[in-house]
């Protein structure tokens, strides 16, 4: 599933017919190439939401959700989508065919798969404030089936900075590894005071540690 796409295709327009690796969303019955191509692109998450505070709508901002890096370099700009879920099983959601996939920025968070099979993808920002006992309706489309593999869905409204989003597993990574890093410091500080060895003595080389050769 990872391997199922073509970066090729993805970026320029001269590369759209190339749809090696994205078997079996390939091409169409009659040799159409699918553009975008593969299982990734195919499944493309298309549930909906729309939040609600105090009874006002609130916007949802989907511009600058994906990584620039992403839409300046791996997505091109003349790139359009073209043959996209017109197979007899649909995957997720549709793509506007006159949109160039570097705006498509749902596909573009999409097609930046997870390491973990648990994950989050961003779905948008809301860019007022929310006041603490303001109360937030959402009305979700539930369209993305996850009951044919035990899948779970949740929607998180998260805060924010100039760090990102709350992430536990970076932070007890990251923890865990400067813990073991200052540990082991000071076990071989600890180690070179108590028994030091002076830089440089040729006493330790092998050869005169066992001048025999054994």
């Amino acid at each position: 599933y990872v391997k199922s796409r073509n970066d090729e295709q993805l970026k320029k327009r001269s590369k759209t017919s190339e749809t090696s690796q994205c078997e079996p969303e390939d091409t169409t019955p009659d040799g159409k190439p699918i553009v975008p191509c593969g299982l990734i692109a195919w499944s493309l998450f298309n549930d909906t939401y729309t939040f609600s505070r105090n009874k006002r709508q609130l916007t949802v901002n989907k511009n600058g959700i994906a990584w620039k890096s992403d839409r300046d370099h791996k997505f091109g700009k003349e790139v359009f989508p073209s043959n996209f879920q017109n197979g007899t099983l649909i995957g997720g959601a549709h793509l506007n065919e006159s949109i160039p996939l570097s705006k498509q920025e749902d596909l573009i968070v999409w097609m930046r798969t997870a390491a973990l099979p648990t994950f989050r993808k961003l779905y948008g920002k809301i860019e007022v404030d929310l006041e603490e006992n303001d109360i937030i309706d959402v009305i979700l489309e539930n369209n993305y089936n996850t009951y044919s593999f035990s899948g779970k869905k949740k929607l998180v409204l998260s805060t924010t900075s100039w760090l990102g989003g709350k992430n536990d597993f970076l932070g007890i990574a990251y923890l865990t590894v400067g813990g073991l890093c200052f540990f082991l410091a000071l076990s071989f500080t600890i180690v070179y005071l108590v028994k030091p060895r002076r830089l440089g003595d040729p006493s330790y080389l092998s050869w005169n540690r066992n001048p025999g050769g054994h």
